[in-house]
C-alpha cells in the first residue's frame, strides 16, 4: 500500500502562486508514476501534470508554461509549482500514484489509478 498527503493549497489572488507537495509513504518501490488531477466544482475530475520515475512528465494544455510538476526522490515528496494562477484553476487538487504510465489510463479520468491523496483546496480570487 502506498499513503499520499497532500498539502499547500489556499485562497491565492490570480496571477499569483503556490506550490503543492504530495508526500508518499508505504511501498513506495511500486510506483513508477505519479501526477496531480484537479476538479472544479461541477467539472470532471481532469488530469493536470504527470511525471514518470524516468522524469517525462505531461501536462494538460491548459496549465503548459504555467505549472511546473517535479519530484525529490529523497524525500518522497512530489511538487506542482502554481504560477500565473487563473480564477479557472480552482478546485481540489488531488495528488495520485499508479505502477505504471499509460496515457489513456492517466488521461481519462484516472478512475484506474491505485492510489489517491485526500486532495487539498485551491482557490483563486480577488
Amino acid at each position: 500500500q502506498v499513503q499520499l498527503v497532500e498539502s499547500g493549497g489556499g485562497l491565492v489572488q490570480p496571477g499569483g502562486s503556490l506550490r503543492l507537495s504530495c508526500a508518499a509513504s508505504g511501498s513506495i518501490f511500486s510506483i513508477h508514476a505519479m501526477g496531480w488531477y484537479r476538479q472544479a466544482p461541477g467539472k470532471q475530475r481532469e488530469l493536470v501534470a504527470a511525471i514518470t520515475s524516468g522524469g517525462s512528465t505531461n501536462y494538460a494544455d491548459s496549465v503548459k508554461g504555467r505549472f511546473t510538476i517535479s519530484g525529490d526522490n529523497a524525500k518522497n515528496t512530489m511538487y506542482l509549482q502554481m504560477n500565473s494562477l487563473k480564477p479557472e484553476d480552482t478546485g481540489v487538487y488531488y495528488c495520485a500514484a499508479h505502477p505504471s504510465w499509460g496515457y489513456n489510463t492517466w488521461a481519462t479520468g484516472g478512475y484506474g489509478l491505485d492510489y489517491w491523496g485526500e486532495g487539498t483546496l485551491v482557490t483563486v480570487s480577488s
